[in-house]
């Protein structure tokens, strides 16, 4: 998730250099770390500075889980300090390519959007949906913002509504309905006089930005640790006092399963997995100055690795493979 702290309230420069150590400590999660590195520069105010962290990955594209998204962000930078013909280019060329990943047309999308390319901005939300929206009857939750910023710009030029908006509405969970808070005469209210209506723009604006930020990330506030067979195999080799940790790989793998179950039925919402591997976890036990054997350090670990971005949504979207890493669809395998 990209930070979104106020300058007064967090030293962004200092954050972004501890975010670059970081990555060069772990670099498994090195594109990750320096996304989140640039924002914090963007929020600083330097913004040549977090170019040159996209050139830095950008420079190694094979190694990248998302190029795509990492140009992107790159283009919506660049805008933002005065390089609009290279912005335009590196657009244009991520439309062509045609990403099956919406955070690259999201954040080219909005980033027309706010440089008042209105209708620039809803091609490319439609030609987004219309390339990732599945036939299937539910609509997963990463192109819930793609819908809504779509039903956004074509409130703003005065469009009707159309199977999509209809659809973006009935996705909206909000307090607010997306018709009013989409409303362009919301704006008029900014510069009045009267302090209930100006407090109720602020109640809406508050709405919205509960929403996006649902919609754009979701956060893991329990993360379980899975091992895979051979890393299980291997950790238990190197440190036999975990083994009443894991008695089996298979007592392992139900046991996040029910763990996680009895979670969800508790009320504890967006739960994750993160996966493990021995080295991630002895040069994680290095920094904590702690032993790899220490049971304790287990679920430290796991809320580490989620903290770092490597945490996936548990339970799976209907039809997607199993967690657990066989060949199995969920519902046929430990969602059984």
């Amino acid at each position: 998730m990209r930070p979104d702290t106020p300058a007064e309230n967090v030293d962004h420069t200092a954050e972004a250099a501890r975010l670059e150590r970081t990555a060069g400590l772990y670099p498994e999660d090195a594109e990750a770390l320096l996304l989140r590195a640039a924002a914090h520069l963007e929020l600083s105010g330097d913004r040549p500075a977090a170019t040159t962290l996209y050139d830095r990955l950008l420079s190694a594209p094979g190694t990248l889980e998302n190029p795509s998204l990492v140009r992107a962000l790159k283009a919506a930078n660049l805008w933002e300090y005065g390089h609009e013909a290279e912005a335009r280019a590196i657009i244009e060329g991520i439309r062509t390519t045609a990403p099956r990943d919406p955070g690259p047309w999201l954040i080219v999308a909005e980033s027309l959007e706010s440089h008042d390319e209105l209708e620039a901005a809803e091609d490319t939300f439609t030609e987004a949906a219309r390339l990732l929206l599945p036939d299937a009857p539910e609509t997963p939750l990463p192109l819930h913002p793609l819908l809504h910023g779509r039903h956004r710009v074509r409130r703003m030029r005065g469009l009707p509504h159309d199977d999509w908006d209809t659809l973006a509405d009935t996705l909206h969970t909000g307090p607010v309905t997306l018709d009013e808070l989409h409303d362009p005469k919301r704006v008029w209210s900014l510069g009045s006089d009267n302090p209930a209506e100006l407090q109720a723009e602020i109640s809406r604006l508050r709405a919205e930005l509960g929403t996006y930020r649902e919609a754009l990330s979701r956060p893991f506030p329990v993360a379980v640790l899975h091992w895979p067979a051979p890393e299980l195999a291997e950790l238990l080799s190197a440190y036999p006092a975990l083994a009443t940790e894991y008695p089996s790989h298979e007592a392992h793998l139900a046991t996040i399963e029910s763990s996680l179950r009895e979670l969800s039925n508790s009320g504890t919402a967006n739960l994750g997995i993160v996966t493990g591997t021995v080295p991630s976890y002895e040069a994680f036990a290095a920094s904590e100055a702690t032993s790899p054997d220490d049971p304790t350090l287990l679920p430290q670990y796991a809320t580490t690795l989620a903290s770092r971005g490597r945490a996936v949504a548990w339970p799976p979207e209907t039809g997607a493979g199993c967690w657990c890493g066989s060949e199995e669809a969920y519902e046929g395998c430990h969602g059984a």
